[in-house]
């Protein structure tokens, strides 16, 4: 999630010029909250709206220089800091917004930033060194550091994004082949048609060009204000082929910018800078970084920049946050993502943190924490998890650390701002927000139940409320608005739809602006029927209306423009860089002016615009110019001041002294200039404006000082002055009160005085229904009243309000946050006092902590416990774990913290939890999974099996768990596996050859995997061996051992049998004392001569038994140690059933064991009527499994293993219990491994 928050640049003057040749490319994704507080456009920086710049393509290319801009202000943080509104730079304190910029409660969103990848560094220009890292991780970083202020591309100012970057030489060309036909054109156009204007005697001015600087392509100028003559400018050149500056120059001037000195000397000639910082609460201090490719050193001034100490870093900073009152404390972000503090102005810096998340540290807010050098940070724990911390600058170890949210939080989620602190929580469903109001503890944020965000924006935060745009679940490129409770937890809607417009280098900025000086008076965009309509509010929100269009046009021809078909829309979006005004602009200094790019029609355009300006708050609205123009605020607020866009070059500015009536031309330069920015009002002493700009794209950068003191004729007296009453379409009453301005009266040309009042009063009116919105779970109906939401059950009572206690009956409403109103109906609309109710427990919810219903063994639970209804202090909470334990509270309030437990044991796991008291009890159940890491895993099957003959194939777990593990099965050729819970499975083999089974072992996050190989054949013969004694002492008993070993034995095998190698195939028996199994196979497909293999296998079978009854099989396992291979018993294989030649032993055997199983299986039949019966084939089920060495070939002979022969009846009924409940055994209860084979 993202926010704006912060403060503003009019804090202290500064100014800079980037040069770059196109907008670097955002890769930034998250889901983040950041902040920022300047009066700027809302940006939700999300890669996912896809919403495109306006282009025109009928524009003519440009002839700029190849260069981006970039305006600053000294030591701007992100922390009010308290500066006199008199020490004003070109955007004053008094503009700050409620909506500053670059904010997002992301994850909100999608999350994914990670650090060192696409996350921000606060610095702006930090994208010059990292080309990479995109535009919009560049504006944040610019906010956060402070001079850094802002950044945009060339195409963001001529209106189109089509500018071909590769090809400066050709526009150079262009440029200095059509320099004077443009000129000439520009000079004709600054004469065209509008207002009266008037032609006046130039203003003073005086040029200084920073001479041998031209191929530098990136200018920073800092003006510190605060009636300092001290400009600074930092210009650089850098290399995007290597990604680094390789050379710089410091330029100062101690005269407002009417001479300038070289300080490279004093400062090191070869010493290559890159950012330069200004102490916000004194701007004598400065800090100069070198550029890290050369050294990594930080130049310290404290005679604003007149001489310079070097200190060494064993860092590189990435950006800087200064204090918000003591000018010495800082804290620095590192490019390794540690956070370092300084206490003596970044001569020493000690380690705060080793992983702290980019954008996402906090100075303390004075009034609310405790300790000034307290540290908000979001810190990452060594396993991956981040979690928001706090501790004192100087005193951050692991002991001193608090975390005032007791878990961890999402990712660039952490946000401080005025009295809020929000965070979003890690769930596997739905996004989680919390806010802390006033340092209290978190309270998870209430919006309308099916709103469901995909993604919230805090927007501010600043007027004792929280705006937030919410984009839900079916919206793509818009989002709605909500406004909550002082508190900072209730939100209810105050407009769908707001239109987003995509920003410089892909972010995206909601059309969304607050207007200065008037308090709750609010612009949008919004968009409805597939058009987007401009709308404006006086009553943050509650009542919204369309601008009704001027009533003529420049030239006075009537304009027919009806409401509500035909309005006035206005772009909102304003300049990314606060030294050109952007599309729409408003002054505190002078309420009720609105000066905004716009068209009338029946929606929004960004063709055929013109300028257009209101005096009076919005109600009516005058053209001013036919193109786009910067305006700004001159004499705070007294004059206007109109510059053409930068794409254009320009010698003249247009001055209006009546609100845009008339404008009067003034030169300021003799040769055109692309101009890249304009300082205005530097102090309250001086007036002077600085453009800064270039004459064309080869030139020297150029610094135009204009001293405009001699366009007023005196300063302005009581006479002439005039009041105004501030209205909504004749209605006095705006936020609850009347509220009459004083202003300069229109046309008169005297300069205002420092201690110009603009309030003169503010008298309270009588409540009425618009002075009221709707509470949280109440929904405006068509006839303009709050009903309950469908999903809003108004009757139920928070269970905090316990019997004898009284709590606030909402009617419906809640009066608008600083809304000044009285009396009336404020009573009938005011939530009613009422006594809490006794009543039963309704609404048990329990949830684990972190959301999860997975839990490691050995970890602590904790378990949260939520009643929606009843009376917590008198209401038993009972809580079973499943595992044979319980526990017990009397009352609710005793969960608060959670209730915490530890499982013993691995399972699936009954959590009960029941409420009750004396009316009534209420329950609610969880399944909880604990597990435990599987540690091994071994798949036990028969190394031989008959073709077309089931076969049980297991796997061990080590260690065993009960129900929570996952087996995936792959056998034969499937290319899909075979999913059980339990840890055997029967398959049979339709076809003779090698066969792989491979089983998958999955739990929690662990995956283990065995594979065997199977022979599969119509018929063997298996011969058991033993060893010598000797052998076992030198058995470790483990896999690899056995694969060695029966390799070796096989060996001595062939020497004394002439059979080939791949139809004798040796398995090891696992354990002591070591033993082992024979088999030998039949060649592939002699089904046919079935009968002649038979009795090739018998004459091996009898070869290899009389060399191993001979003691003619042996090998060597080391020098001197030799291994005797013996033959311990012959099994009965081949068992073939289709051979009608049996002996009669075999038969009468076979007729024995039919008549044996039917005798069982009759007692199975009606076992149901015998109970003792039904019992015991119970409990039979849960027999020992038996594991066998091999699969004979028929069920008239019995199978021999190392174990004792099992009798007729115990066979049956282990055929029938495998029949009847197959695979109900216990797998992990099995205790013999089948052999391990060696010649697969």
């Amino acid at each position: 999630m993202e926010t704006w928050a912060g403060f503003c640049p009019g804090l202290h003057l500064s100014l800079g010029i980037w040069v770059m040749i196109a907008a670097l490319t955002l890769q930034n994704a998250q889901a983040e909250i950041t902040c920022a507080s300047c009066p700027s456009p809302v940006q939700l920086h999300l890669e996912n709206l896809q919403l495109g710049m306006r282009t025109d393509p009928t524009e003519e290319p440009s002839t700029l220089k190849n260069l981006r801009v970039e305006f600053k202000e000294l030591g701007v943080t992100d922390q009010n800091i308290g500066v006199d509104d008199d020490h004003e730079t070109g955007v004053s304190v008094e503009d700050v917004t409620l909506f500053p910029r670059d904010v997002s409660l992301d994850g909100v969103g999608t999350k994914e930033d990670t650090p060192g990848s696409s996350e921000e560094s606060h610095r702006g220009s930090a994208t010059e060194r990292e080309p990479e890292m995109g535009e919009d991780a560049a504006l944040r970083r610019a906010k956060r550091s402070g001079p850094e202020f802002a950044e945009f591309s060339e195409s963001r100012w001529t209106g189109r994004t089509g500018v071909d970057a590769s090809a400066p030489e050709d526009r150079g060309s262009l440029l200095e082949g059509q320099k004077q036909g443009r000129s000439d054109f520009r000079w004709n156009r600054d004469e065209g048609r509008g207002n009266t204007r008037q032609d006046e005697p130039k203003l003073t001015s005086s040029t200084f060009a920073l001479t041998g600087d031209s191929a530098h392509n990136h200018a920073v100028v800092y003006w510190s204000g605060q009636n300092s003559s001290v400009i600074l400018i930092l210009t650089k050149l850098y290399d995007f082929h290597i990604g680094s500056v390789t050379e710089s120059t410091l330029w100062r001037s101690t005269d407002y910018g009417s001479t300038y000195e070289r300080m490279n000397d004093k400062i090191g000639s070869k010493t290559v800078l890159s950012y330069l910082y200004v102490c916000p609460t004194n701007k004598r201090k400065i800090m100069v970084l070198t550029d890290p490719e050369f050294e990594s050193s930080v130049l310290i001034s404290s005679d604003e920049g007149a001489s310079y100490q070097k200190y060494r870093l064993t860092f590189y900073v990435l950006s800087l946050l200064f204090h918000p009152s003591e000018e010495d404390w800082a804290l620095a972000y590192s490019h390794d993502q540690k956070l370092y503090s300084s206490v003596d102005f970044g001569r020493k810096w000690q380690l705060i943190h080793e992983h702290v998340t980019p954008n996402r540290f906090y100075w303390s807010v004075s009034g609310l924490d405790k300790e000034p050098d307290l540290v908000h940070m979001e810190a990452h724990t060594p396993d991956g998890n981040v979690q928001y911390v706090t501790c004192r600058a100087q005193m951050c170890t692991e002991a001193n650390r608090n975390y005032p949210f007791p878990g961890y939080i999402d990712i660039s989620s952490l946000v401080v701002q005025d009295d809020y602190i929000f965070i979003q929580v890690p769930t596997s469903g739905r996004a989680s927000y919390y806010v802390s109001y006033k340092r209290d503890s978190f309270i998870q944020i209430k919006l309308p139940k099916y709103s469901l965000p995909k993604d919230l924006h805090i927007v501010s935060t600043d007027e004792k409320q929280v705006f937030a745009a919410v984009q839900e679940w079916n919206q793509n490129d818009t989002y709605n608005l909500y406004l909550s409770d002082t508190r900072g937890i209730y939100f209810t809607l105050a407009m769908e739809n707001v239109k987003t417009t995509r920003g410089i280098g892909g972010n995206q900025m909601l059309d969304l602006y607050e207007v200065a000086g008037i308090k709750g008076m609010l612009i949008a965009n919004k968009r409805q029927d597939n058009q987007v309509k401009t709308y404006i509010t006086y009553n943050k929100g509650r009542d919204w209306r369309l601008l009704q269009a001027p009533a003529t046009d420049l030239d006075g021809n009537d304009i027919h423009c009806i409401l509500p078909f035909c309005s006035l829309h206005l772009q909102l979006q304003m300049s990314e860089n606060p030294y050109l005004s952007g599309t729409i602009s408003t002054k505190s200094s002078a309420p009720g002016i609105i000066v905004a790019t716009g068209n009338i029609g029946a929606e929004l355009s960004y063709n055929n615009v013109g300028m257009f300006i209101s005096s009076d708050a919005g109600n009516s609205w005058r053209q001013i110019f036919e193109e786009e123009h910067n305006v700004w605020f001159l004499d705070k607020g007294g004059a206007l001041v109109a510059v053409k866009q930068p794409s254009v070059p320009t010698r003249h500015l247009w001055v209006s002294f009546d609100e845009g009536r008339q404008w009067i031309q003034h030169s300021f330069s003799s040769v055109p200039l692309f101009v890249d920015g304009v300082l205005v009002e530097a102090g309250a002493e001086n007036q002077i404006m600085t453009f800064f700009g270039h004459f064309s794209h080869r030139s020297e950068w150029q610094l135009i000082k204009i001293d405009y003191k001699s366009i007023f004729s005196r300063k302005c007296t009581e006479e002439d002055y005039q009041t105004w009453h501030l209205h909504n379409q004749g209605e006095p009453c705006v936020m609850g009160q009347k509220q009459i301005y004083m202003k300069r009266r229109p046309g008169n040309y005297c300069m205002l005085g420092k201690d110009y009042s603009r309030i003169l009063s503010a008298e309270s009116c009588i409540c009425r229904a618009h002075d009221f919105e709707c509470d949280y779970g109440y929904e405006r109906r068509g006839d303009g009243n709050c009903r309950p939401a469908f999903w809003f059950n108004p009757s139920t009572v928070s269970r905090s309000c316990s019997q004898g206690q009284n709590y606030l009956n909402s009617t419906g409403y809640r009066k608008v946050v600083l809304n000044n109103c009285t009396k009336g109906v404020k009573e009938m609309y005011t939530a009613r006092k009422q006594q809490c109710p006794n009543r039963p427990p309704k609404g048990l919810l329990l949830t684990t902590k972190d959301g999860k219903l997975t839990a490691n063994l050995g970890s602590n639970v904790t378990f949260l416990v939520h009643l929606d209804e009843g009376d917590s202090l008198r209401t038993n909470i009972q809580l079973d774990f499943g595992d044979g334990t319980a526990v017990s509270y009397s009352n609710l309030s005793w969960t608060e913290e959670g209730i915490k437990h530890v499982y013993k044991s691995a399972g699936i796991f009954r959590v009960t939890a029941l409420a009750e008291n004396t009316l009534g009890y209420d329950t609610t159940t969880l399944f909880l999974h604990v597990t435990c890491p599987v540690e091994h895993v071994q798949l036990l099957a028969p190394f031989v099996v008959i073709r077309n003959k089931e076969v049980n194939i297991t796997a061990v777990v080590l260690p065993s768990h009960s129900r929570t593990v996952t087996y995936f099965w792959w056998l034969g050729n499937n290319t899909e596996p075979v999913i059980t819970l339990d840890g055997s499975i029967s398959y049979t083999f339709p076809s003779e050859g090698m066969h792989t089974i491979t089983v998958q072992v999955a739990a929690g996050n662990t995956i283990l995997q065995d594979t065997k190989t199977i022979a599969v054949r119509e018929f063997f013969k298996s011969l058991l061996l033993s060893f010598s004694p000797n052998l076992d002492e030198f058995n470790p008993d483990i896999p690899e051992w056995r694969q060695d070993v029966g390799r070796v034995i096989k060996k001595a095998l062939l020497q004394v049998s002439d059979f080939p190698e791949e139809q004798l195939l040796v398995a090891m028996f696992p354990g002591v004392p070591t033993a082992a199994e024979l088999f030998l196979l039949p060649h592939k497909n002699q089904s046919e001569g079935k009968k002649k293999s038979e009795e090739e296998l018998e004459q091996v079978s009898n070869i290899i038994v009389s060399a191993l009854n001979q003691n003619l099989v042996e090998f060597e396992l080391k020098p001197g140690v030799r291994v005797i291979v013996y033959n311990t018993q012959l099994t009965l294989a081949p068992l073939v059933d289709s051979n009608p030649r049996h002996s009669s032993s075999a038969m009468l055997m076979l007729l024995s064991v039919v008549f044996l199983g039917l005798a069982v299986f009759l007692i199975y039949k009606f076992k149901r009527k015998i109970p003792w019966i039904n019992i015991y084939a119970e409990v039979n089920q849960e027999k020992e499994q038996e594991m066998i060495g091999s699969v004979g070939q028929g069920d008239s002979t019995p199978k021999i293993t190392l174990s004792e022969f099992s009798t007729s009846k115990e066979l049956m009924e282990k055929e029938m219990d495998a029949r009847v409940k197959r695979g109900v055994g216990n797998a992990c209860e099995s205790t013999r491994e089948i052999p391990n084979c060696t010649s697969v």
